[in-house]
């Protein structure tokens, strides 16, 4: 008895679909990292951050770890630039906040001036940045 070859299995073959769905994953893992506010800086860390408000969205004023000041992606020449920049941004939201991220191993002078200037320009509210507390192997933290 002569048997005939079947039509076209049903099965789904998922390949291609686990393939697109693996460069996908790539592509917004290195995305995703670009997409925070301002420059890379290493936050300091505490254990119970206060919950965030997500009613607007604040400008982001980074102090890098050897003391260059980016105002969002912008990186600025000095102070003064900052200042100008923020007050124009003020002026055109003035119920906008304002948030600063200093880096872990920059000087706390530095980030104190930038936050006493900032105050002076007269945002509503101006909040420090933080990083949650990651423990080390033996339980502690810092």
């Amino acid at each position: 008895m002569l048997r005939r070859p079947r039509g076209p299995s049903p099965d789904i073959n998922v390949t291609p679909l686990v393939d697109v769905v693996l460069v996908l994953l790539i592509i917004f893992m290195v995305v995703t990292p670009q997409m925070e506010a301002g420059a890379m800086v290493d936050l300091p860390a505490v254990r119970n951050p206060d919950p965030q408000h997500k009613s607007m969205k604040p400008i982001t004023v980074s102090i890098t770890a050897n003391g260059e000041l980016w105002l969002e992606k912008d990186k600025l020449a000095d102070e003064t630039a900052l200042i100008a920049l923020l007050n124009t941004l003020h002026t055109a939201e003035p119920g906008r906040k304002l948030t600063l991220k200093g880096d872990r191993t920059a000087r706390y002078d530095a980030v104190r001036r930038i936050f006493k200037l900032t105050q002076e320009v007269g945002f509503p509210g101006i909040s420090l940045q933080v990083g949650d507390v990651k423990d080390d192997a033996k339980g502690g933290g810092r």
